[in-house]
């Protein structure tokens, strides 16, 4: 497995560093910002080697052009991006070498048209999910469709449970206190929210995740919980037949928390 280290940017921003033990070389992840990635590198006498895109968003892509200009490096992102730094197009089931490592990579746009993740299959699997999954939450779909962001939920749910989520932001309180509102009595959720309050005291990210934690407290992952099909419905005013619908229904009630 990789080894992940996150390197915080702008207000609640994670640029991911990957790198091999032993290795001088990292792989950056959605470098919104060149100078805490030149910093990083400079503290930890590294050299870039890769730039992984998710999708084309600002925060995600602004810090691209300058690391370029200094360590011209290839950058892997999605074929249909409106971000036009990408030299190495991927697509949905395509694949790509990391340090000896394949990455699989799925389409799940949603969020955005163009999104894709990067999953390392080993004996603990990798993702790398930009703004689709979250700690408790998924993204806001500023593109897609409901039916879009639901698919990729479901792509999501077929990854094996130790699978660990290297999501791009620290929204992870914000999530936890609308999953509770969802479902009050789901205990995982307020453990977790304790041990994430305590991880932010500690200035420490909330995150990876895994699949099994998100199954258990992450109400987009939970569309056929009774609990959340009940306050799905609640929410809309009628019952619910399916569970598109009620992840529709709690994706609007996000976006109005």
């Amino acid at each position: 497995m990789f080894d992940v280290t996150p390197i915080p940017a702008f207000n609640d921003n994670y640029i991911w560093a990957i790198s091999i033990d032993g290795q001088d070389q990292v792989a950056v992840v959605d470098p919104g910002d060149a100078t805490p990635v030149e910093n990083y590198l400079n503290e930890n006498g590294l050299n870039l080697a890769a730039i992984l895109v998710t999708h084309h968003h600002h925060d995600h892509t602004g810090g691209i052009s300058a690391l370029v200009a200094k360590h011209r490096v290839p950058v892997y992102g999605p074929a249909n991006s409106q971000f036009d730094g990408i030299t190495t197009p991927l697509a949905d089931a395509d694949t790509m070498e990391l340090f000896g490592h394949t990455l699989h990579i799925r389409s799940i746009p949603g969020h955005t048209l163009d999104h894709i993740s990067y999953l390392f299959e080993g004996d603990t699997p990798q993702l790398f999910c930009g703004d689709t999954l979250f700690l408790a939450g998924c993204g806001r779909i500023f593109e897609g469709t409901p039916a879009q962001m639901f698919a990729a939920m479901e792509y999501f749910k077929t990854l094996a449970d130790n699978t660990e989520i290297y999501c791009t932001h620290e929204y992870s309180l914000a999530n936890l206190k609308f999953a509770e509102a969802v479902e009050p009595d789901n205990a995982d959720i307020q453990s977790t929210t304790r041990q994430c309050y305590q991880l932010r005291e500690d200035n420490k990210p909330t995150l990876p995740t895994t699949i099994e934690q998100e199954r258990r407290i992450n109400p987009f992952l939970r569309t056929d919980a009774e609990a959340v099909i009940r306050a799905a419905s609640e929410f809309s005013g009628q019952p619910l037949n399916s569970e598109l619908d009620v992840f529709t229904a709690v994706r609007e009630w996000k976006n109005q928390f």
